[in-house]
Formats: structure tokens, C-alpha cells, sequence
């Protein structure tokens, strides 16, 4: 609820942002247009309805910043996250003179405080005042772009209009400021109609010293309150904290054998961040990305159980049993734990993936692919002729596998491993192989007449087909993470792929993949091939050329 309410009172402050900002970039029209847009703009929010609104989200919004000051057990804010605190800080100070000015007033004095009024005084009377305007306005439109940033980069499609938003949030305050100078501009020069002068003056009914006095103090207070409120919460803090440290502490244990104290009360992401241990957090810790997600190795008995809201987030990605939202766990006793992304983490790293990225065992059709004899050719060329062949042969290879419906696993030196049916069904996943197959000996045929004139003799190829249970899920380090696949079937598809040798064949594909693809290979020899660490041997058929499929 509380998230919820701060999504939602900032958007309605943000909206009242984009409008004001909105009015100033008419004054690139005229002065005249700054006070039509005004005019609407009062019927929105100079209402009993728009007042309640305004008002109430932003006194809600202050109020649950303070709850966030005094509820984070830790002060350490990224970049981003430090500049937005900053500038949440700073719009209450900067604004208050200028809220108190305006409709302060205008519900006390019961000044027109129109543009004229406004301008006046930013550009004549008290020059200074449009600075401290200036720095506002920017400040709450960068403090919101910043949350809505942190909001959106989690959804699907953000990256499809993360470019038309960016350039939104740079113009439009550029627009607004510069339409604000040509009506303060335009203004200072009909100020010098004393006709103008009189009619206007009389118009905006400013108030008498009296009400400004009591104006400038009221904005004063408000100052006051606001650095007061904060303090408050930064002393609620330090109170908690020394409680806390009479109840003694937890013992976090990480992969690396580190071993970390914390307070009871703080999350697993606090422990991490408050000794200096890099965690994923993209949502900065609220619960929502899921990026920080950690697998709880020892005590997750004596967790907590979830909450409603780390529960649906942890049912949105599929976690299995004792992964745990690092920003939302507490833990109560000593516990281990492994991150599961590493610190570089993104957006998209925290959206609902498929099932199989996580890691479980499928039947799927396992292919190997290998260049006979091609130490021999890269022996016998310069380097960037054997780099430049092989990059053909692998964007043929490739190619192949893509069109067929299979996903490319790795290149090995010269040899391609690829993967079918990890998203569908086995009987699919073979024909699909099949064809793949029958794509790369074609591939294969065109790049040597392509590259006959570079080659002593064609290049040849052997390919290894087996169908059965494998491990798949993403695998690896770093930037080296990619899906793959291991298991027995694995090791049977490669011994069939170096068994092409010993027959002089382009493919060797086991009687399993012909039965579910539902093809028949009964043209092609048969053999009983001894696979190491199988006790039984497995049929294969034993293609000469791959091109002469029966597809």
C-alpha cells in the first residue's frame, strides 16, 4: 500500500509539474497565450476537488519520504537514488516563498496572482526570486523523471519508448524556461506603458506590507517544518538503531566463506550493502524488479514467511522453494546465502522468463557439427583467411539452425552445438533437427562453390544427431552466460558426430530422432554404435550426405 501510494501521489505531482511547465512554453507564443493556458490551468487544479488532490498528494508524498528516511536501514544511495533524495529535500525549501506568494495571496490578500504578477516580481522587483524559481521547477521535473525512470525501466515494452520519453524530459523544461524569459521579456516592456502600468497593478491587487510580512513568515515556517520533520526522522533513525544493538546480532554467511554481522531488522540487501558487498537492486530495493532475489542455503526454516507483495513478485518469475526477495527478507537467526545474478544485473534481468532458463530437465534433440580436417587448412593459411572462412561457414551454419526453428548453442573451435525443443514439443524438435541438418550440408555446398577458388579441396562436414533427457538452463559467467545443455544425451549426440569419420558420412542420426520426428530412414544403413558410459549400444542410421534427407 505504501508503494502504491507513493506511485501515485507522485504521479499526480508530476502531472501538475508537466502542466505548469507546459504554460511556462507558451510564453514562446506570447504573453497573452501564457495567461490562456493559466486559465485552464486554474479549472484544473484551483478547485475545492484539484485543491484536495494537489494538496493531499503532496503532503502524502512528504509524509511517506519521511517514512522512507526512517524506515531504510541503511543511508547508502546510489547515484541516482542519492541525486532524487537531494531534490526531494530540496523542492519543499525552494518552493515554499513561492507557493506562499502565489496562493497564499491569493486566498489571503485575495491578490489575482496571474503571470503579470508573477513575472514582475521575478524579473523586476526581486530578480533573485527567478533563480530560486528556475532551480525549483528543474528540481521537481529531474526528481520525477527520476522516479518515473525507476517505475517504467522495469516494464516490457520500456525499451521500445525509452528514446521518445528521453527527449520529452530534456525539452520540455528547456521549452518552458525559455518561454518563461520571452513572457518576463514581454512583460517588463508593457511595463513601461504607464496606462498598462496602472490598469495591471490595479488588476493584481498586491498585498500590503502587512500580508507580506506575514507571508514571508509563513514561508519561513514551512522551511522550517520541513528540515524539522526531516531531523525528526534521522533521530527515530539513531533511536532504532541503539535498541537494536541490544538485541544482539545476525550472522549472514556469503559464497566466498564471508561471514557479516547485521542488526535484527535490517534485509538481506541492507547486510549486503552496509559492508560493501556488490548486490543487484535495480528497483533500488522496493520489492518490485526482483533482481536482488538470493537462494537461502542454510536457515530458511526460521524466515519469516513471505509477504503478499514478495510472494506475487516471487510467483511472477517462478522461484523455486527457498529463493527469497533480498530487499524484503528479514531473517531472524543466522543464515547462508548465494545471490543469484550477479551486481550488474539489469531491468530485464527481473521480467518473467521461461521456466527453462532457470534450469530443469527435458527430452530436447542434441546436434554437433564439425570441420573435418580443418587444422590442416588453418596450417596452410594466413590468419585472416582461416578467420574469414570460418565466419562463413558459421554465419551458414548458423543460418541453418535459426531457419530450422532450433536455438544455436556455441561455436567450439570449428564445431557448432546446437539445441531443439527446449520450447516445444519433442516430436517438432526432430523434424526440426532433421532439416537443420539437411540446411547445413546445403550451406556447406554453397560456400565451396563460393570459396572455390580460396580452397585446395572442399570442406566437409560431420553431423551427430541424438534425441533424450538433458539438463538446459542458462549457464555460465558474466557475459559469458548462455543457455545450454548437459546430460548423457549431450555425450552420445558428439560420439555420434565423430563417428561420421569411421564411416565416411555427413550425418549420423540416432533411430530415436527418425522415430519421433516420424520420418522414415529406412534407406539409409543401420548400425549398433557403443557409446562410453553406456552399458547398451544405440541405433543410428548413417546418412552419406545430409542433403538426400527425405524432408
Amino acid at each position: 500500500m505504501i508503494r502504491r501510494l507513493r506511485l501515485i501521489t507522485g504521479l499526480i505531482l508530476f502531472v501538475y509539474v508537466t502542466t505548469h511547465l507546459l504554460n511556462h512554453t507558451l510564453g514562446l507564443i506570447s504573453y497573452h497565450a501564457m495567461e490562456e493556458g493559466r486559465r485552464w490551468f486554474l479549472i484544473i487544479w484551483r478547485n475545492p476537488l484539484g485543491t484536495f488532490i494537489l494538496y493531499g498528494a503532496l503532503l502524502t508524498h512528504f509524509t511517506l519520504a519521511l517514512w522512507a528516511i526512517y524506515d531504510r536501514r541503511n543511508l547508502r544511495y546510489g547515484i541516482g537514488e542519492g541525486v532524487r533524495l537531494a531534490l526531494g529535500i530540496a523542492i519543499p525549501l525552494l518552493l515554499a516563498l513561492h507557493v506562499v506568494g502565489t496562493r497564499g495571496a491569493h486566498e489571503l490578500a485575495g491578490t489575482n496572482d496571474n503571470y503579470a504578477y508573477v513575472l514582475l516580481a521575478h524579473f523586476l522587483f526581486a530578480p533573485e526570486l527567478f533563480y530560486i524559481q528556475t532551480l525549483a521547477l528543474f528540481s521537481a521535473w529531474i526528481h520525477g523523471c527520476i522516479g518515473l525512470y525507476y517505475w517504467l525501466r522495469l516494464k516490457p515494452w520500456y525499451g521500445r519508448v525509452a528514446t521518445f520519453l528521453f527527449s520529452a524530459a530534456l525539452l520540455l523544461p528547456v521549452f518552458a524556461l525559455l518561454g518563461y524569459i520571452d513572457g518576463g521579456q514581454e512583460i517588463l516592456a508593457l511595463y513601461q506603458d504607464p496606462a498598462w502600468k496602472k490598469a495591471m497593478m490595479a488588476s493584481i491587487g498586491p498585498p500590503n506590507r502587512q500580508i507580506a510580512a506575514e507571508l514571508t513568515a509563513l514561508g519561513a515556517g514551512i522551511r522550517w517544518i520541513v528540515v524539522g520533520s526531516i531531523l525528526m526522522a534521522l533521530i527515530a533513525r539513531a533511536i532504532r538503531a541503539f535498541v537494536m544493538r541490544r538485541k544482539g546480532v545476525i550472522r549472514i554467511t556469503y559464497p566466498n566463506g564471508q561471514v557479516h554481522a547485521i542488526l535484527p531488522g535490517l534485509s538481506l540487501l541492507d547486510a549486503s550493502r552496509n559492508h560493501g558487498v556488490p548486490h543487484a537492486s535495480v528497483c533500488g530495493g522496493r520489492g518490485r524488479c526482483s533482481t536482488c532475489r538470493v537462494r537461502v542455503i542454510d536457515g530458511a526454516d526460521d524466515l519469516p514467511e513471505a509477504s503478499a507483495d514478495e510472494q506475487r513478485v516471487l510467483d511472477r518469475i517462478g522461484s523455486p522453494p527457498h529463493v527469497r526477495l533480498a530487499c524484503q527478507t528479514r531473517p531472524v537467526s543466522d543464515l547462508s546465502m548465494i545471490p543469484l545474478l550477479p551486481p550488474t544485473a539489469n531491468s530485464e534481468d527481473g521480467q518473467a522468463r521461461p521456466s527453462y532458463l532457470r534450469g530443469e530437465e527435458r527430452e530436447i534433440v542434441i546436434l554437433f557439427a564439425d570441420l573435418r580436417d580443418f587444422t590442416r587448412f588453418s596450417e596452410e593459411k594466413l590468419p585472416y583467411d582461416v578467420v574469414f572462412v570460418l565466419n562463413r561457414y558459421f554465419a551458414g551454419m548458423g543460418s541453418a539452425v535459426s531457419e530450422a526453428g532450433g536455438y544455436l548453442d556455441k561455436f567450439i573451435g570449428d564445431g557448432v552445438m546446437a539445441l531443439f525443443g527446449v520450447d516445444r514439443p519433442v516430436s517438432e524438435a526432430a523434424r526440426q533437427a532433421l532439416t537443420a541438418a539437411k540446411l547445413m550440408a546445403q550451406r556447406l555446398d554453397e560456400l565451396n562453390k563460393s570459396l572455390s577458388t580460396e580452397l585446395r579441396e572442399p570442406l566437409r562436414i560431420g553431423i551427430g544427431l541424438h534425441v533424450g533427457p538433458a539438463i538446459i538452463g542458462e549457464m555460465g559467467y558474466g557475459k559469458a552466460t548462455s543457455l545450454t545443455a548437459v546430460g548423457d544425451s549431450v555425450n552420445t549426440a558428439s560420439r555420434l558426430e565423430t563417428m561420421t569419420k569411421e564411416f565416411s558420412a555427413q550425418l549420423v542420426v540416432s533411430e530415436a530422432v527418425a522415430h519421433n520426428a516420424n520420418i522414415d530412414l529406412s534407406a539409409f544403413p543401420s548400425h549398433e554404435i557403443g557409446v562410453r558410459g553406456r552399458s547398451e549400444n544405440i541405433t543410428a542410421r548413417v546418412v552419406t550426405w545430409a542433403r538426400d534427407l527425405p524432408l
